[in-house]
């Protein structure tokens, strides 16, 4: 399911927990696609805490908690990592991250926990979601099979990369532009894990995770043309690397865009790199401008360059990834219909 839709499901079993609907939910996937930011992605969305949990870290007493004698009686005390309303707030995520990771016996100790939603006398407060996470055995990290007992108490959801998804969310995070458009350009390298090439030695490879780094090192190394490549390739792997570092070398012949969102006369590229590259600053750029007083005047000159495209698939994708970033007011432009028609046949047929 790709993040769009699992951010959903994510929202209502938050809202779930506390109308007394909730479902704990697994979701599967391999390492570096997001598993852990869109949880906490949810969460930050309510204000709500996030309990992380590390099971891979634990032994089963430090979940169940330490027993001590009350006269004739052995009562636990319950561990202050667990979620406490008074504590913790009313609602909020205990998030299970690297389930996959522990060993069969602490696993075991968190089954009454997540089905029952309580450990002995210990009871997870209302309006608290479970939510769990890890990777598969086929993704080389270190995991166990999932017991029947303990996979029987999830739905389980399967994480799939998409890159529309990915590219709304870079925006609003602000990565990079030229990140989100090298990888708009060769979109098989947004996630290329193969864990063949970890036992050969390879241990950088592309994924969300790994290209938000390589946003860092295009921050600290932008400017030194001898380290940006090895530093890229640090990130996301050799090959990857490379080649991002060569394709970012010909932007010095893109079109002027600060020139575009003026109103200013501005080149078109023929060259569908340099396309893509515009396509996204344009799109980081109305992103940016939706704080500004004339941001419908921005907005509607990008529409107009949208429309100078030459690949008019090329000018959907810009728009595509607008009315991600500001919604519904892009239909409101006097700009919108203009270009909707002139790509109606594409939008529709192809």
């Amino acid at each position: 399911m790709r993040p769009a839709q699992l951010d959903l499901v994510l929202e209502r079993e938050f809202l779930g927990s506390a109308a007394g609907h909730h479902t704990p939910v697994m979701l599967w996937g391999a390492p570096g696609v997001g598993k852990s930011q869109i949880v906490n992605q949810v969460a930050a969305r309510h204000r709500a805490p996030v309990i992380d949990i590390r099971l891979s870290q634990m032994e089963p007493s430090d979940l169940r908690g330490i027993p001590f004698r009350v006269g004739d009686f052995v009562q636990w005390a319950v561990p202050a990592i667990l979620p406490d309303a008074e504590r913790h707030g009313p609602r909020g995520v205990l998030f299970l991250d690297e389930i996959t990771s522990a060993p069969p016996a602490v696993s075991a100790a968190a089954y009454q926990l997540i089905l029952d939603r309580r450990l002995g006398e210990y009871r997870v407060p209302d309006g608290w979601a479970i939510f769990a996470a890890g990777n598969r055995q086929g993704d080389r990290g270190v995991t166990y099979a999932m017991p029947a007992p303990l996979a029987n108490r999830f739905a389980h959801f399967e994480f799939e990369v998409n890159l529309d998804d990915w590219a709304h969310w870079a925006y609003a995070k602000g990565i990079d532009e030229r990140i989100v458009a090298f990888l708009r350009f060769k979109p098989e390298l947004l996630f290329d894990f193969d864990p063949a090439r970890t036992l050969a030695g390879e241990m950088a490879f592309p994924s969300p995770r790994s290209w938000e780094f390589a946003h860092r090192a295009l921050i600290k190394f932008g400017d030194r043309r001898d380290l940006l490549a090895g530093a890229l390739a640090a990130c996301v792997g050799q090959a990857a690397g490379v080649e991002c570092a060569a394709w970012l070398d010909s932007l010095d012949r893109l079109p002027d865009i600060d020139a575009i969102v003026a109103g200013r006369p501005a080149e078109v590229p023929a060259e569908i790199d340099l396309q893509y590259a515009v396509a996204a600053a344009l799109a980081g750029r109305a992103l940016r401008a939706r704080s500004q007083a004339d941001a419908a005047v921005v907005w509607g000159r990008i529409l107009d360059y949208a429309q100078r495209l030459p690949l008019r698939e090329m000018g959907v994708m810009l728009v595509s990834d607008m009315h991600r970033a500001i919604g519904s007011q892009l239909f409101k432009l006097p700009q919108f219909a203009p270009w909707a028609n002139a790509v109606a046949d594409v939008m529709l047929y192809e």
